[in-house]
């Protein structure tokens, strides 16, 4: 059996007095598209805050590849192969889509100071290498014509796939993405869905995802886990995870159906 590339070990977090997730336990395969699915404070986000190293564990380990990640800086777990969206996008609203992008992929940019100070042949033809890509990547997240826009320009939905576009810019392994979904009507909906399985296999991603909307995740997931009050209630297929009695409670309250 292929090792898990992430491994969640009794991972939980105490914020005072609330305990916001508690022996959380997790594999994710390479290669698959992982869902989180949960009610509002389930304690989704925070999860995810922990396993790119903003928020410390009160107890448990991050695991990558085998080897123990859990209180590296995200920086670092960033330069390791994971990178992450937002529920809340954190762009750079005063720059333009392409420049947003090539922030993401300063780990590529390897260009002496001098050559970038002195304006070499060299340095020229590097940045404009990285331009190229970071255009290449808003045409694959089908806003290659907002390039020069600024990112506050954008509809809510470009703003989230530019997002998405910067995670890719860094070379991940892992993506993690933060309710991509939120705010999109059901035909964008559906759109994101197509995109999300058309990058995870055109970059042989692993993809761990948080949404709400319970019909796309069904629809586009491999595996699903279920959280509610912190704790895991529920994991398998999205099949057995939907007719789980108490993921349909914890949704719909008994006898609901998800």
């Amino acid at each position: 059996m292929t090792p898990p590339l992430l491994e969640l070990e009794n991972l939980g977090v105490r914020f005072g007095g609330l305990q916001a997730l508690d022996a959380i336990e997790l594999a994710v395969q390479p290669g698959e598209i992982f869902g989180l699915l949960g009610p509002n404070g389930a304690g989704k986000t925070t999860l995810f805050n922990l396993i790119s190293g903003i928020t410390p564990p009160s107890r448990g380990r991050v695991l990558w590849r085998g080897s123990e990640i859990t209180n590296l800086d995200p920086s670092r777990i960033n330069r390791l192969g994971i990178a992450r969206t937002f529920q809340n996008l954190r762009l750079f609203h005063s720059l333009n889509c392409r420049d947003n992008v090539l922030v993401g992929l300063h780990r590529q940019a390897r260009l002496p100071w001098a050559a970038a100070l002195l304006g070499t042949a060299a340095g020229r033809r590097r940045q404009q290498t990285l331009r190229d890509q970071a255009q290449h990547l808003l045409e694959l997240l089908e806003i290659g014509s907002l390039a020069h826009q600024p990112a506050a320009a954008l509809s809510y939905g470009d703003r989230r796939r530019l997002e998405i576009a910067r995670a890719l810019a860094s070379g991940p392994e892992l993506l993690l993405l933060d309710e991509p979904a939120a705010g999109m009507n059901p035909s964008e909906k559906e759109a994101l869905r197509l995109l999300i399985r058309r990058l995870q296999s055109q970059f042989k991603l692993t993809v761990l995802i948080i949404e709400h909307h319970v019909p796309l995740m069904l629809s586009l997931c491999d595996r699903l886990a279920v959280l509610n009050f912190g704790k895991r209630i529920a994991l398998g297929t999205p099949e057995a995870v939907r007719q789980d009695p108490q993921v349909i409670e914890a949704y719909l309250g008994v006898g609901g159906v998800v």
